[in-house]
């Protein structure tokens, strides 16, 4: 607990914190989003006891460092596999490298692609205005169950980014549980806030999950070796949600021209 308090764990606790909340903003959109789907009386308790289990499970992960790290090892090459069944594609020596898969790969393609699944199934429900309808507390009990496991599985595909991520800033374990655990304190206390913003805004909505679907597609060209930095993906969306921004400002002032006249 002592390199805590010291000014270099001060400094990597404060960096790290930082980190985990920005590399948190999709996965409080996907819950956002996941919760929506449920009666407005469970939403609240549905991302709480979800993000409360994550919690749970990456600080479970924090103390599997050692087997985290054991799965970017290379379970099998593709390359081999297709010359396997005669398929050859003389491809380079360094084509051939970024063509293993390990076991970290087939999690975050398998996580890129549901969310791709996710979002586009969501884009296609909003716009043909075939959303489900939250259900009758007859069959929410399930549908609570769901949203949760949902929000649990998603959040631990991101969190082998995030910790790998933070492995290569800080050694100390406890730094890196200290920065989970406030990180995750942060986004419980705004998440509601978020939710109920994005939610209540339909043209929001979609940016979110057009974000979302550009997360998967990132995640799944992480699982096949080919690194493409967030940073691009975090701007233009926060310049689409900018300038969003001033088109919902822009409308409520002519509607309330509108009104006076």
């Amino acid at each position: 607990m002592e390199v805590l308090f010291t000014p270099h764990g001060v400094v990597s606790l404060i960096t790290l914190t930082i980190m985990e909340i920005v590399l948190g903003i999709d996965n409080i959109i996907f819950i956002s989003i996941i919760a929506d789907k449920l009666p407005k009386d469970k939403q609240n308790m549905a991302r709480t006891v979800g993000m409360v289990l994550a919690l749970i499970a990456r600080i479970g992960l924090l103390f599997g460092l050692t087997w985290i790290i054991g799965l970017s090892s290379s379970l099998f090459n593709i390359n081999e596999l297709l010359i396997s069944i005669g398929v050859d594609l003389h491809l380079g020596k360094q084509a051939i490298e970024h063509l293993g898969i390990s076991g970290k790969d087939l999690i975050l393609i398998a996580g890129g692609l549901f969310l791709l699944a996710k979002s586009t199934s969501e884009i296609h429900a909003k716009i043909t205005n075939t959303e489900e309808e939250p259900q009758e507390p007859k069959g929410a009990g399930n549908l609570v169950l769901m949203a949760i496991f949902q929000i649990l599985m998603i959040d631990i595909v991101f969190s082998f980014d995030s910790i790998l991520t933070a492995v290569g800033l800080v050694r100390e374990i406890t730094i890196m549980i200290a920065a989970v655990i406030i990180s995750m304190i942060f986004m419980i206390s705004f998440i509601k806030k978020v939710s109920d913003f994005i939610n209540q805004n339909p043209t929001l909505k979609i940016l979110a999950l057009a974000f979302l679907i550009m997360i998967g597609f990132l995640l799944v060209a992480e699982g096949f070796e080919q690194h493409i930095s967030k940073g691009y993906v975090y701007f233009s969306m926060a310049f689409a949600f900018g300038v969003e921004i001033i088109n919902m400002r822009t409308r409520k002032k002519k509607e309330a021209k509108q009104l006076k006249n």
